[in-house]
């Protein structure tokens, strides 16, 4: 791989994690209603689905996706109804860092971590991206371990710092939005945003 294969590369992961998405909107939601230490629990989450996402890919699953249409649908409909579901939840959930002194019991920190993973492993077309992304920066000639390893490591270091930069720049504004209405606004729209999400994902078709 030379440098400016791997510029073009960094350029490419830029754009992709720069767009918002599900997981950007998870761990700003998350930060906002329990913190920033249980937002970064949720990154790491969402960080760790990116890698099996990739490994999955190199592994065949993105040609499994590709090639069947049942095991695709499968996944994309597991995948948006968990969209959907989380949508739902947040749309009704009241702020828990708000009510943190109110005698509520706190939510595990595993939870926000299988939350994170969830969101982040939740579409099916970021395995076909993935198989159909990473050959493009190979060098076919060269060992694919050692190359394999240098984008995925990229790629995740790229995802934590843009997702930890969200979690931590909404716990920073928090305070200016202590108020039940403003976070009871902001809860129903990262709900509708959720779902609306899952409804975009059950739409997808695979591209043959």
């Amino acid at each position: 791989m030379t440098l400016t294969t791997y510029l073009l590369y960094l350029a490419a992961v830029a754009l992709l994690i720069f767009t918002p998405g599900p997981t950007m909107l998870m761990c700003m939601t998350t930060s906002l209603n329990h913190g920033p230490r249980k937002a970064m629990t949720s990154v790491a989450g969402s960080v760790s689905a990116v890698l099996c996402v990739m490994l999955l890919s190199a592994l065949g699953l993105g040609a499994l996706l590709a090639a069947s249409e049942t095991a695709f649908t499968v996944a994309k409909v597991l995948g948006a109804a968990y969209l959907i579901y989380l949508g739902v939840k947040t749309f009704r959930s009241e702020a828990a860092v708000l009510r943190a002194d109110a005698g509520v019991a706190e939510t595990p920190r595993r939870s926000f971590f299988l939350r994170g993973f969830l969101v982040g492993a939740s579409n099916p077309k970021a395995v076909l991206f993935f198989a159909a992304f990473f050959p493009q920066f190979l060098n076919p000639s060269a060992p694919f371990v050692p190359q394999f390893a240098i984008l995925a490591l990229t790629f995740m270091a790229f995802e934590f710092s843009v997702l930890s930069g969200c979690a931590l720049g909404v716990a920073r504004i928090a305070p200016l939005l202590r108020s039940n209405r403003a976070v009871r606004w902001f809860n129903r729209v990262s709900g509708g945003l959720f779902t609306l999400m899952g409804g975009l994902l059950l739409l997808t078709r695979r591209q043959a």
